[in-house]
C-alpha cells in the first residue's frame, strides 16, 4: 500500500510520455537498512530529511513501501553499445519513482537503481550489489563537488539479501536523483522503429524541460542538436579537465541534459596518459582518456540522425547537410571550453595564441614524464610562489618542463601581475582530492566483504571538499604505488 510522506510528485513523463515506459513495481526485499543518506541532497530536493532517515524512508529507499503520489515505471531506450547497435535496451533494474520540483524551481528525476526485473532486464535478475552502487554514489557526489553536472545519490541501502555474481554479494539500491534521465538512445529507440511522431513527441518534452528558450524557435529542433552539444561539450572538458575517464560512453549513457550518467568501469588517471583505458570491456580502446571528445562528437552524430525528420520534414538532404554543418564545428567548441578550462588551471589571464601554446606545450612536456595529473596543477600553482621542488619531482626528467616552466611564469609575471594572488585561484580550481582509484577499491571492499562503511564514509567526506588543504588528510593526495600494476574496473550490477 502506497504510504504517506510529505513528497510532493509531479509525474510529468508518466502522464504526458504513455509508450515511453512500462508501469512497474520493485521486487521486495527482506530487511532494507539505510547504509549512507544525503541529507544536504534531500534539503536541495525540498524534502524533509528527518521523514526521509527513517523506517518509512528505509522501506522506501529500498522499494517495498511506494509514497503516495508515485508513478513507478521502467523507461525504455535503445543505444550504441561499443559501437554495435542494441535496438532496444531499457531500465532493466531501475524504476523512475517520479519527479519533484527542487528549491531552485528545477524539475528532478528521483528513480531506485536496483530494484529488480522489469520487462528491460534482458534475462538478468535486476538487482545491484554494494560495491557498484557505493562507487556511483561516492564518484557521483565527488563529481558534484567538483563542480561537474552529475547525477547524485540521495541514498543507499542494502536488502538483507545475497546475490548471485561471481560469488554471493550483499545486495544494495541507489536513490538516484537526476535532470531527467532522457537519453541519446530514447531517442534511438523510436528512431529506429520509424516512428516519428513519437520522436516528435520526445523533443518537445525535451525542450520544455531542459531548453524551455527554444520553444518558440521555428528551428527549434536544430537548436535542441546544438543546445545538446553545448552541453556534451562542456561537460566532456570538465571531465577531461579532472583526468576522469567514463569508461563506457555508449549512447545509452549520455543524456539530453547535460549530466554525467551511470558510473560503472569509470576512473581517474594518475599518471597523465591519453591513452588510458580502465574498463576491462574496452578492449579495443574505445572510450580512452584522450578518445572522450571524439565519441562525445559520435554520440552526437546519432542523436543528430533521429533528429533528421524534425529539421526538415520536406527535404531530408537538406536536414542531413544542417545537422552536418552543426556536427563540424564540435571540435572547434569542444576546444573552446576545454582551452577556457586550462586557462584557469594554469592562472592564465587571456586566451591568445601564446596562451594556447603554452596550453600545449604542458601536454608535451608531460607525455610520457609518469606525472601525476592532479598533483600537477597544485605544484605549478606552488610553482608560481616560488617554490617548484616539488613540480620538478613529479617527472622522470624534470629538463622536460623547465624551459616551458620559465615561459609560464614569465607569462604569469608580464604586466605586473601578483603571482600569489593567481597562484591561490588556480588552487580553488585545482583539486586536492579526488576519488583515487586504489582508495574507491579500498572503500568499496571494507564495505563489500566486511560491511564495514567507516572509510567509505571518511573517503566522501574528504571528497566533499575537494579544494581545501588538510595536513592530515595528506594519505587521500597520493596515488597508488607504482607496485600495484595497472587498474582495471568492471561494469558492476
Amino acid at each position: 500500500m502506497p504510504f504517506e510522506t510529505p513528497i510532493s510528485f509531479e509525474n510529468i513523463y508518466a502522464l504526458q510520455m504513455e509508450g515511453f515506459y512500462v508501469p512497474w513495481e520493485s521486487a521486495k526485499v527482506p530487511s532494507p537498512r539505510i547504509i549512507q543518506f544525503n541529507e544536504d541532497l534531500a534539503k536541495e530536493l525540498g524534502l524533509n530529511e528527518n521523514d526521509l532517515n527513517s523506517e518509512l524512508g528505509t522501506e522506501f529507499f529500498a522499494g517495498n513501501e511506494m509514497p503516495i503520489g508515485s508513478s513507478p515505471l521502467a523507461q525504455v531506450y535503445a543505444g550504441h553499445q561499443f559501437g554495435g547497435f542494441s535496438p532496444q535496451l531499457g531500465d532493466g533494474r531501475a524504476l523512475l519513482v517520479g519527479e519533484v520540483i527542487d528549491q531552485n524551481n528545477q524539475r528532478r528525476d528521483i528513480q531506485l537503481k536496483g530494484s529488480g526485473p522489469t520487462p528491460f532486464s534482458r534475462r538478468g535478475d535486476g538487482k545491484a550489489v554494494v560495491a557498484p552502487v557505493l562507487r556511483e554514489y561516492l564518484i557521483g557526489e565527488a563529481m558534484h563537488a567538483l563542480g561537474i553536472p552529475s547525477t547524485r545519490a540521495l541514498a543507499a541501502v542494502t536488502t538483507g539479501e545475497q546475490i548471485v555474481r561471481e560469488e554471493l554479494e550483499p545486495g544494495a539500491i541507489l536513490t538516484r536523483v537526476a535532470s531527467s534521465h532522457i537519453r541519446v538512445g530514447t531517442f534511438q529507440f523510436f528512431a529506429a522503429r520509424g516512428d516519428t511522431e513519437k520522436i516528435q513527441k520526445l523533443a518537445d518534452y525535451s525542450i520544455t524541460r531542459h531548453y524551455k528558450e527554444l520553444e518558440d524557435y521555428p528551428e527549434k529542433y536544430l537548436e535542441l542538436l546544438k543546445a545538446v552539444m553545448r552541453k556534451q561539450a562542456a561537460l566532456i572538458s570538465n571531465w577531461v579537465a579532472v583526468g576522469f575517464v567514463h569508461g563506457v560512453m555508449n549512447t545509452d549513457n549520455m543524456t539530453i541534459s547535460g549530466e554525467t550518467i551511470d558510473y560503472g568501469p569509470c576512473a581517474f588517471i594518475d599518471d597523465y596518459n591519453p591513452q588510458a583505458v580502465f574498463s576491462s570491456i574496452d578492449e579495443q580502446a574505445r572510450y580512452a582518456f584522450g578518445n572522450q571528445p571524439n565519441i562525445a562528437q559520435w554520440n552526437l552524430a546519432r542523436f543528430a540522425e533521429t533528429l533528421i525528420p524534425l529539421i526538415d520534414p520536406k527535404d531530408s538532404d537538406n536536414a542531413i547537410k544542417l545537422a552536418t554543418d552543426e556536427l563540424n564545428q564540435f571540435p572547434h567548441l569542444y576546444q573552446q571550453y576545454w582551452l577556457e578550462e586550462m586557462q584557469a588551471k594554469l592562472g592564465l589571464l587571456a586566451l591568445e595564441d601564446s596562451e594556447v601554446d603554452l596550453i600545449n606545450g604542458l601536454y608535451q612536456a608531460i607525455e610520457g614524464q609518469g606525472v601525476d595529473y592532479t598533483k600537477l596543477f597544485r605544484r605549478l600553482a606552488d610553482a608560481a610562489r616560488g617554490d617548484d621542488e616539488g613540480l620538478l619531482g613529479l617527472f622522470n626528467d624534470s629538463s622536460s618542463i623547465e624551459t616551458w616552466l620559465k615561459n609560464w611564469l614569465e607569462q604569469l609575471s608580464s604586466n605586473g601581475n601578483n603571482l600569489e594572488k593567481i597562484a591561490d585561484k588556480m588552487d580553488s580550481v585545482n583539486p586536492i582530492y579526488i576519488p583515487r582509484n586504489h582508495l574507491v577499491e579500498q572503500a568499496l571492499q571494507a564495505a563489500s566483504k566486511h560491511a564495514d562503511y567507516e572509510p567509505f564514509k571518511k573517503f566522501l567526506s574528504v571528497l566533499m571538499h575537494p579544494y581545501e588543504k588538510h595536513d592530515d588528510l595528506q594519505a587521500y593526495e597520493e596515488p597508488a604505488s607504482k607496485e600495484s600494476g595497472p587498474y582495471v574496473t568492471f561494469c558492476g550490477t
